[in-house]
């Protein structure tokens, strides 16, 4: 992201929604209303939420909405997320806190695709949920198989038996046959079963919600098992 031109945009809508006083400029007072036109904010807004998304990915459900004031929600998320930019990192390390942060919004777009509008309302179980499901159908656009499905697609895609009829084999970027191709792909078969054992099934059948941070683990493995596909060649008969 460039942070700088993220910086001066939400600055820009923070200005242009900011309340005044018709008759006083004033921030107060029954009669404020925002300091850009209609027009002016509608052609910000677009930009505004795709940033706030990025940095700020529970900014909707986080902040609540002013029915008072249709563009509150957005200025004060606008308001947080240029402190998030601006500071954040400079925060973590004067804390001492200055390890990686892991952001849903940079896993593989398959994971963040299918996960993205569920995770932003705080389903986090349906939101891994979904994330499964998009990374088992692009792995089976990529073989042209609709006939098998999640374990099973991934054991007969990394087979080390030929291609034959419609079952095309996947190989992982570089494989050459050798033992180190061989033990990824065994690797990949392994990890791709336990990803939907160990996380698509309780997320499709346990009762409740996620914890957060656990979701976003769980995000981060299926996003491990996405580039891997996505990475990978198809091998036909």
């Amino acid at each position: 992201m460039d942070e700088q031109w993220a910086i001066e945009h939400l600055e820009y809508f923070i200005s242009v929604t900011r309340l005044v006083d018709p008759n006083s400029s004033s921030t107060y007072g029954r009669r404020a209303r925002p300091a850009g036109g209609r027009s002016t904010i509608l052609e910000a807004i677009h930009t505004t939420e795709q940033i706030l998304d990025r940095v700020l990915p529970r900014w909707r459900t986080e902040i609540p909405v002013d029915d008072s004031n249709r563009w509150q929600q957005q200025h004060q998320a606008a308001q947080r997320a240029v402190v998030q930019l601006r500071d954040g990192a400079e925060i973590a390390a004067r804390l001492g806190d200055n390890s990686p942060v892991l952001s849903a919004s940079n896993l593989h777009p398959w994971v963040w695709e299918g996960a993205r509008s569920l995770w932003q309302s705080g389903h986090f179980r349906e939101a891994v949920r979904a994330a499964s499901v998009k990374v088992n159908a692009e792995t089976q656009n990529k073989l042209h198989r609709r006939d098998i499905s999640e374990t099973d697609l991934f054991k007969q895609a990394l087979s080390n038996d030929p291609p034959t009829g419609s079952a095309h084999r996947l190989r992982p970027a570089g494989d050459d046959g050798g033992k180190t191709s061989l033990s990824l792909r065994r690797g990949i078969m392994a990890f791709a079963e336990g990803c939907y054992a160990g996380i698509r099934n309780p997320a499709s059948h346990d009762e409740g919600d996620l914890d957060e941070q656990a979701a976003l683990e769980q995000l981060a493995a299926l996003s491990v098992l996405a580039r891997w596909v996505d990475g990978a060649f198809v091998v036909t008969p």
